[in-house]
C-alpha cells in the first residue's frame, strides 16, 4: 500500500497525465472531491493534498465558491504561482531565506564526503530533470530535483543539520515546486547549470565552492518566483 506522502503523489501524476492528454481540457473544471475521490479510491485529505501540489505547480486553479479548474495554457511569465499553502506560519521568502543559509551550509560541509555511486544519482537526477522539462511532467521534474538535493543533505557531516533539514522538508519541497509556473526553458537550462557547478565542486572537495554554488542556486530559483532573499 503506497503510504501517506505517495498516495497523493500518484493520485497529482494521474491526474495531471489526464491534464496533458487534453482529458482534462485547459480552462476547464475538473470533477468534485467526492468524484475524484471515488475515481481513485483515495480519501479526500489524499485528494487535497494531491490538488495542492497541482495548484502550486500551476497546472489547476481552484476559485473559491466556482471550483477548481485547468489552467495549463499560457507563456510560464504569464502564470503565477500557486497560493503558499504556509502563509500562515511562514512566508515563502522566510523559507528561500532559511534554504540559503541551511542548504548552503549542508553543500559546504558535503564536499569530500560522496561517494562515486552518490555522484553518479547527482548526474541521473540532473539528467531526470531535463528530461521530464522536456515532456513537460513537471511532478517528474520537481522530483528529481529533491532527490539531487536530498542525496547532498545525505552526505552532511552535521547530524543536526540533517535533521532540520528533514524537519523542514514539506517547507523546502514547496519551494521547489514554487517557482515552476514561472520557470522558461531558459531558466531551467540555467539550473540545470547549476545543479552540475555544484556537483563539480563537490567532486573537488571545495567546500567553500560548493557552499557558494548552493546559495547562488537557491537564489536564482528564488528570484524565478519572483523573490530576493
Amino acid at each position: 500500500m503506497l503510504n501517506k506522502t505517495l498516495l497523493p503523489q500518484s493520485v497529482a501524476r494521474q491526474l495531471q497525465t489526464m491534464i496533458q492528454s487534453g482529458e482534462l481540457k485547459d480552462g476547464e473544471k475538473i470533477p468534485s472531491q467526492r468524484e475524484l475521490s471515488l475515481k481513485f479510491g483515495v480519501s479526500r485529505p489524499s485528494l487535497r493534498e494531491a490538488l495542492l501540489t497541482l495548484e502550486t505547480l500551476g497546472l489547476v486553479k481552484t476559485e473559491p465558491g466556482r471550483g477548481t479548474f485547468v489552467t495549463k495554457s499560457g507563456s510560464p511569465q504569464a502564470r503565477d504561482t500557486g497560493n503558499w499553502r504556509y502563509a500562515d506560519s511562514y512566508s515563502v521568502f522566510d523559507v528561500f531565506q532559511t534554504r540559503v543559509m541551511l542548504e548552503g551550509e549542508i553543500a559546504r560541509l558535503s564536499a569530500g564526503r560522496l561517494t562515486h555511486y552518490q555522484f553518479d544519482l547527482m548526474e541521473q537526477a540532473t539528467a531526470a530533470m531535463e528530461e521530464s522539462w522536456a515532456r513537460q511532467d513537471l511532478i517528474a521534474n520537481v522530483e528529481a530535483d529533491l532527490a539531487f538535493h536530498g542525496i547532498i543533505v545525505s552526505a552532511c557531516s552535521n547530524a543536526m543539520l540533517r535533521d532540520l533539514y528533514e524537519a523542514v522538508r514539506d517547507k523546502l519541497t514547496e519551494t521547489q515546486r514554487q517557482p515552476i509556473p514561472r520557470t522558461d526553458p531558459e531558466r531551467m537550462k540555467a539550473s540545470v547549470g547549476e545543479h552540475r557547478t555544484i556537483v563539480a565542486a563537490l567532486r573537488a572537495g571545495d567546500s567553500e565552492a560548493a557552499g557558494a554554488a548552493m546559495q547562488a542556486h537557491i537564489r536564482n530559483t528564488a528570484q524565478c518566483a519572483g523573490l530576493a532573499p
